[in-house]
């Protein structure tokens, strides 16, 4: 486990959490943080699928603003913080960056060279965008916000994508959800599973909204859908 330097694709560089598994090789799996930035829980997940057989990188998507932000979900100043920065946060870039991540995973001497993301919360989306705008081998998205108001990019989607909708998530409607499947429950590439009576966050360790079975389902899927096109 480590950190490292990714060089964005207009200028100035930014830090990654590099978590790799113990043979020393695998594909990559680019894990793309929450609001909270490369806190513990990104840098546990990220170790949990480098334990899995994946070279695992979280990347700081947060550094043009601030680098090297770790805020909890324990108090009102730190979730103030962290949307503070999630509205203050360039989509567009963070994409760049993420594809800039990508391939400095891909061309990692551990990584066998495919690559899949997958994303939390504002990771989500970003998941889902990189099926959309970038050449990952597939991405999974849990509870992803915003997915609908892009919906006009699910043509592009030509690679494997997995989305976990929280059935009672307060910042994805009923009405964003059924449009979320309206759309992509018609390509063959997209797999979506929604949980009932879960809300936002429900597979994140220690979360207020955490659901011990939601969150190992979602977490056997995943596990399962990376195995099938990544093959560790």
């Amino acid at each position: 486990m480590s950190e490292l330097t990714i060089r964005a694709a207009d200028g100035g560089s930014f830090s990654g959490y590099l978590a790799t598994p113990k043979n020393g090789k695998g594909p990559g799996i680019l894990v793309i943080q929450e609001i909270f930035g490369v806190n513990q829980v990104m840098r546990d997940i990220t170790d949990g699928f480098a334990a899995q057989g994946y070279v695992a990188l979280c990347p700081d998507l947060f550094w043009r603003q601030e680098p090297g932000i770790q805020l909890t979900d324990k108090t009102e100043a730190e979730w103030a913080r962290a949307f503070q920065l999630y509205q203050g946060f360039d989509e567009a870039k963070g994409v760049d960056d993420l594809k800039a991540s990508l391939a400095h995973l891909r061309g990692l001497p551990a990584c066998t060279g495919k690559a899949g993301s997958v994303g939390y919360c504002l990771g989500g989306k970003l998941a889902y965008l990189m099926a959309t705008r970038s050449d990952a081998d597939c991405n999974v998205g849990y509870y992803g916000v915003g997915i609908d108001k892009a919906l006009d990019e699910a043509s592009k989607l030509t690679r494997p994508l997995m989305l976990h909708i929280a059935e009672k998530d307060e910042f994805c409607p009923p009405e964003a959800q059924a449009q979320i499947k309206a759309v992509l429950g018609k390509n063959p590439k997209v797999t979506i599973h929604s949980y009932p009576g879960v809300g936002h966050a429900f597979a994140r360790p220690g979360g207020e909204h955490y659901d011990k079975a939601a969150a190992e389902t979602a977490n056997q899927r995943t596990a399962a859908f990376f195995k099938q096109h990544l093959g560790a």
